[in-house]
């Protein structure tokens, strides 16, 4: 019993911390050199004022496959003792043509795993997409509560359909050395891409790219599997120009204040990085235009993961800060 009480008590102060830490930011620059499509890294302790780690240079840098990455996602494992970042492979540097890179791109992701955020294992290259995949984009990864092992999803086109449009494959793990089979997992008429979910109030919420008419879609579920439906009050489904949503609680609920949910919304249509948008209550999707955030440098896709106040503190130590 006292081994129960302070597994608890040790789970409650890991949650607590991590609610007055910060915010580890993982994205990648550009297209424009070799380095500029690798890992980079970014804190902050409030979630609207960011500051580039390791001198605005690439923290991890792929020598697998493409030997560049982007699209980048991190997360905590469910245990809490390791972390993940999972990364498409690919050099638009390298290989600027979006027919060759859905066509005959790579069917791997890049996965790294850590301990302690600071010391990453070697890049290794995964195969995750069907045989006939044209490529493997944008993958992200959740725990599923049904199945007790990571939900993997990532975008492919596939040979079998004459690569007519992306579908959100996924496929199982409990480790993230063996993928189980790939299998469609979300699908429309359309193009379909850069999906991210979250979990709150025993809900999970799913965002998405319509590819064909470029507008983002919101839906929520009781589990993973589905069904799901879609958030009529969804505010942004109408904007046009922006990808790779990423939603995550900048601060919870007190007694006295709602929570604040940010969504982020890369802008590649202008090439401006991310644009925050920002909710009270993530349920009813409505989400307003963000003020009061900084970025040292226009983020692309990527992810940001909650960490504590001693991970923030080993992260701009190892790595050194730069606003």
């Amino acid at each position: 019993m006292k081994c129960l009480i302070f597994f608890v008590f040790l789970n409650l102060t890991t949650i607590l911390a991590r609610a007055e830490g910060g915010f580890l930011f993982v994205t990648f620059h550009d297209e424009t050199s070799p380095l500029s499509e690798q890992i980079y890294f970014a804190i902050s302790q409030d979630g609207y004022n960011w500051q580039a780690l390791n001198d605005d240079r690439p923290v991890l840098v792929s020598n697998v496959g493409e030997r560049a990455v982007r699209d980048a996602y991190i997360l905590r494992s469910h245990d809490g003792s390791h972390f993940y970042i999972l990364a498409t492979d690919l050099s638009f540097f390298h290989n600027q043509n979006w027919h060759r890179n859905t066509h005959q791109g790579s069917k791997s992701i890049v996965v790294w795993d850590s301990s302690d955020l600071i010391h990453w294992s070697n890049a290794r290259l995964v195969p995750v997409a069907p045989r006939d995949a044209g490529c493997a984009w944008a993958p992200e990864a959740i725990w599923d509560d049904e199945t007790h092992d990571y939900l993997v999803f990532w975008a492919s086109t596939t040979g079998s359909d004459n690569f007519v449009r992306q579908r959100i494959w996924a496929c199982h793990t409990s480790d993230f050395a063996t993928f189980g089979i790939p299998f469609i997992y979300m699908q429309k008429t359309q193009d379909l891409i850069d999906a991210d979910i979250v979990r709150s109030s025993g809900k999970y919420y799913r965002f998405s790219k319509d590819d064909t008419h470029k507008a983002i879609s919101m839906e929520v579920s009781d589990k993973l599997s589905g069904p799901w439906e879609n958030v009529p009050t969804f505010s942004l489904a109408q904007l046009a120009g922006y990808e790779a949503p990423e939603c995550f609680q900048i601060s919870p609920a007190t007694t006295n204040k709602p929570a604040t949910w940010c969504l982020l919304l890369d802008h590649y249509g202008n090439h401006s990085g991310y644009a925050p948008f920002v909710a009270s209550d993530l349920a009813t999707g409505r989400f307003i235009p963000g003020t009061g955030f900084h970025f040292p440098y226009p983020f692309r896709h990527g992810a940001v993961l909650p960490v504590s106040d001693q991970e923030l503190i080993l992260l701009k130590t190892a790595f050194k800060g730069k606003s």
